[in-house]
């Protein structure tokens, strides 16, 4: 529970495969609706265009969102696994002997 207030899980790539499906369900239902239910040809062109067109886009749409979070993602295990570069050097081990001064 406290990745979950803290942030340090994310998760909206969940929330964003829901909302694709909530999408897609939406796209079919308005574009049968249309092309059923349409009295010219425009109306019943445009729901074809909604059947086709409608789940393409949500799905792209769905994919940069996610690409997004996966790049953030990969930041994060970037992050990680450089965190100990980031720390002052050791001092140096005296198997070397004494170092000369100037």
């Amino acid at each position: 529970m406290g990745g979950f207030f803290n942030f340090d899980r994310m998760i909206t790539p969940t929330i964003i495969k829901i909302v694709f499906w909530l999408g897609l369900i939406v796209s079919v239902a308005i574009g049968l609706l249309l092309l059923i239910a349409g009295h010219s040809v425009g109306i019943r062109i445009a729901g074809l265009l909604y059947l086709i067109l409608g789940p393409l886009f949500t799905r792209i749409y769905a994919e940069i969102l996610i690409v997004i979070f996966k790049m953030h993602e990969s930041l994060v295990s970037i992050n990680r696994n450089t965190a100990h570069l980031g720390q002052a050097p050791s001092a140096p081990s005296s198997d070397l002997g004494p170092t000369p001064t100037a």
